[in-house]
């Protein structure tokens, strides 16, 4: 049998299919464009300051920070981070630019926006004299929380984060460390989906910072977004999943935070020894040198294609036993150096 072709009323159909399957495609499109914008936590496109005396804190900045992450914005004092958050937060005003919360312009819908953020400044900004617990509730009013909504929320923050039996102390009275968890707690009292923490352990002793760091991580697992300014940079490698550095009102760096860390060309440990020892011992690699530091410590630099184990097994075969390591600076404050040093460079 011969080719025929199709009838008008089949033509007909297939035209109403491939429409179907056209307009299907086209709302499938719509619908990943609509979700990648919802998940999109921070959107920000070119933005630029010029201060009045003509200093231009950021350059055509452009960034997105993703619902989820707990992303850690880096850069020397100067560098344009506070500008940043600035904007970001409607107290202080671009120049150019675009910036959007979680697909919505700071601009065009404030009350979503501010809804949206949860802000703790690196300044302690709160009444000195009013107390722990009405600092919170207070704040939780602002975000129009009815008072019995408000009071729970000030005491599930207050208990997370060790200030419930100082709730009613005036906060005057509170120590620096328990001042920074006291403006967490009430830049959480609306229990916002984005927290945007400026050095907030700045100040803070070891154990404060750590216990700090435990419930960073919780509100970050339970879907907090997160954007941390720090000097520490332990603190960023701990914590953080994406990082970006700005240097000079630029972006030189955006990437995760294992990336990032993959670029260390090498490494420096300090070995404890159970023994103590007369000199440094030899090695046989050529891209590892061992110093002594005194009779009971070394200092090994290898490079990162050498593994550390391998050195274990050389000093091992030479009798030298080793109880406890530790990294000489942090892996994290060596790649932000060197990034910065090749930005000045250029």
């Amino acid at each position: 049998s011969g080719f025929s072709f199709p009838s008008s009323c089949s033509l007909a159909f297939a035209f109403r299919i491939s429409d179907v399957v056209f307009l299907q495609i086209l709302s499938h499109r719509a619908r990943n464009k609509t979700l990648e914008k919802m998940t999109v936590a921070i959107s920000i496109k070119n933005l630029t300051k010029i201060y009045a005396n003509g200093f231009e804190a950021l350059k055509g900045i452009s960034l997105n920070v993703h619902q989820g992450d707990f992303f850690a914005l880096l850069g020397p004092n100067g560098a344009g981070k506070s500008t940043t958050i600035g904007i970001l937060s409607t107290l202080v005003k671009r120049s150019s630019g675009a910036v959007e919360i979680f697909g919505k312009n700071v601009d065009t819908h404030v009350y979503e926006t501010k809804n949206d953020l949860g802000l703790v400044p690196q300044e302690f900004n709160f009444n000195q004299f009013e107390k722990v617990q009405d600092i919170v509730i207070t704040q939780a009013g602002y975000y129009g929380l009815p008072k019995v909504l408000a009071v729970q929320r000030a005491e599930k923050y207050l208990r997370k984060l060790g200030l419930w039996e100082k709730r009613n102390d005036r906060s005057r009275s509170l120590s620096g460390g328990m001042k920074r968890r006291l403006m967490i707690a009430r830049a959480l009292a609306h229990e916002p989906r984005l927290l945007i923490l400026d050095e907030p352990t700045a100040g803070v002793d070891i154990e404060l910072r750590r216990s700090m760091w435990e419930f960073l991580k919780e509100i970050n697992s339970n879907g907090t977004t997160i954007v941390l300014t720090t000097h520490y940079l332990e603190e960023a490698e701990q914590l953080c999943k994406k990082i970006a550095i700005i240097d000079e009102g630029k972006i030189i760096e955006n990437t995760n935070m294992k990336e990032l860390l993959t670029k260390l060309d090498s490494e420096t440990f300090i070995l404890d020894l159970v023994d103590s020892i007369a000199r440094a011992p030899e090695t046989s690699f050529s891209d590892v040198t061992i110093r002594g530091i005194d009779d009971r410590s070394i200092e090994v630099t290898l490079s990162a294609k050498r593994s550390i184990n391998e050195v274990f097994a050389e000093l091992d075969r030479n009798g030298v036993k080793v109880s406890s390591m530790r990294n000489k600076t942090n892996r994290l404050e060596q790649l932000f150096m060197s990034r910065l040093e090749e930005s000045g460079a250029k």
